[in-house]
């Protein structure tokens, strides 16, 4: 096929709307249920979503067959010199998927039951993040943890957390999320005698909400329902081991005390807890799926505005009631790298494959979007307002590249859920 005579729009940072097929690209939205010819639309994010709107770059694509739909990247072996490698092993680009974590074996507190899988900035650069499983089935007892790398995200799965921490005493369940100060000593006990999860160890700048800009003054997750313990102390003279996290690894002294003796305190650095279920979610009520930064619990901002070093995003129950829509989260090729958690249900976007307590990873630039089971099922559906219930996922992204650890990489699966050519190709006009 001999490609046609070049054509330009003149003009630099122009929003250009271009078809080569007439009626191939929608008016008015740009997620519509069935896009013309059964093309697959498909976003090209080339800066965070929350970016200020003149620095926003990105582009809607309709295409024959989605970016998703591809076989594994293997490595490359030209001849030429083109890439400038850091070091490092090679991180292949392809999206990743982990299986719950195994039973911890007997006598496992939460600290020797914690995995290290996805790591972004050594701690020394004071930016970053990174995502750590657990299963526990032991409380620590006689010893005390100090992050001094970044605060902890906790994110319970299955089984209660009790934190005994130096500022009070939080209890939180599936459905909760706590969080502990860097530098803040604690234990943990578990109520239930188990217990799986996640936890989010932020390097960089401390979570906090993020700008509401136009939805206003309220949204999202609300300042009031975030609760700090009142003061609480452990009077107990007997030896007790402090492990602490300093760059990276881990070190370990012995008091002849309890160091959880804060009898009192003021100030505004302090451990909170909160439940996922006073989450204000915000949506689409006439047309089109909102970007997931809309989803956005807390954030700790970067050094470029709109850029976060990460976020921690939630998606729990809601409506849905957008017309003429793709409903679940499209296709897409993102900027930013994202690690997705499962607490409960099922991620609307993956009917297959992805349990509870599981972990996911595609990082920047990797196309992703919902499996074969969810792209037939959200493009045949009747759209009526219909309430996606009995779930609560989330994800922690990153401007950052997620790196797996060594165990992460030995345990990994490709993320794709079916054979790569099962996506139908578009059918244009004659």
């Amino acid at each position: 096929m001999t490609a046609p005579a070049p054509d330009y729009i003149p003009g630099f940072g122009n929003h250009v709307s271009t078809e080569a097929v007439p009626g191939a690209l929608p008016i008015g939205r740009n997620s519509p249920q069935r896009p013309a010819f059964g093309l697959y639309a498909e976003q090209l994010s080339g800066t965070a979503f929350t970016a200020p709107r003149h620095e926003n770059r990105r582009s809607w694509l309709y295409r024959l067959r989605p970016t998703a739909e591809h076989p594994p990247f293997v490595p490359y072996d030209g001849a030429g010199r083109f890439v400038d490698g850091a070091g490092d092993a090679p991180l292949a680009p392809n999206r990743l998927r982990w299986d719950p974590i195994a039973d911890a074996g007997p006598g496992i507190d939460l600290i020797d039951g914690m995995t290290t899988m996805l790591t972004t900035r050594p701690p020394a650069d004071l930016e970053g993040v990174a995502v750590h499983l657990y299963a526990a089935n032991a409380d620590m007892t006689d010893r005390v943890f100090m992050d001094s790398d970044g605060e902890l995200l906790f994110v319970p799965q299955a089984g209660r957390l009790t934190l005994l921490t130096e500022l009070g005493r939080i209890d939180i369940a599936p459905g909760q999320i706590a969080l502990v100060p860097r530098g803040v000593r604690f234990r943990a006990l578990l109520p239930d005698g188990s217990a799986r999860g996640y936890v989010a160890e932020n390097h960089g700048s401390l979570f906090r909400l993020p700008d509401l800009g136009p939805i206003g003054a309220n949204g999202l997750g609300n300042a009031r329902d975030f609760e700090t313990p009142v003061a609480w102390f452990e009077d107990r003279d007997a030896p007790t081991q402090v492990i602490q996290k300093f760059m990276g690894a881990l070190w370990t002294t012995t008091l002849d005390h309890s160091p959880l003796d804060v009898v009192a305190w003021h100030g505004n650095l302090a451990p909170w807890r909160y439940d996922l279920s006073r989450f204000n979610t915000i949506g689409s009520i006439n047309f089109d799926h909102p970007d997931p930064s809309i989803f956005t619990l807390l954030t700790s901002p970067s050094d470029v505005p709109g850029r976060a070093n990460a976020d921690f995003v939630l998606f729990p129950p809601r409506w849905l009631v957008a017309e003429d829509t793709f409903r679940p989260p499209w296709f897409h090729r993102n900027v930013m790298s994202e690690a997705m958690g499962l607490i409960h249900g099922a991620y609307d976007a993956k009917a297959d494959g992805f349990s509870p307590g599981g972990l996911s990873l595609h990082n920047l630039m990797a196309g992703h979007g919902p499996d074969l089971t969810s792209w037939q099922g959200a493009s045949a559906a009747d759209l009526k307002p219909h309430k996606i219930d009995a779930t609560m996922a989330f994800m922690v992204e990153s401007c950052w590249p997620y790196r797996p650890t060594p165990h992460a990489l030995a345990t990994a699966q490709l993320d794709y859920d079916a054979v790569w050519q099962d996506f139908p190709k578009a059918v244009l006009p004659a």
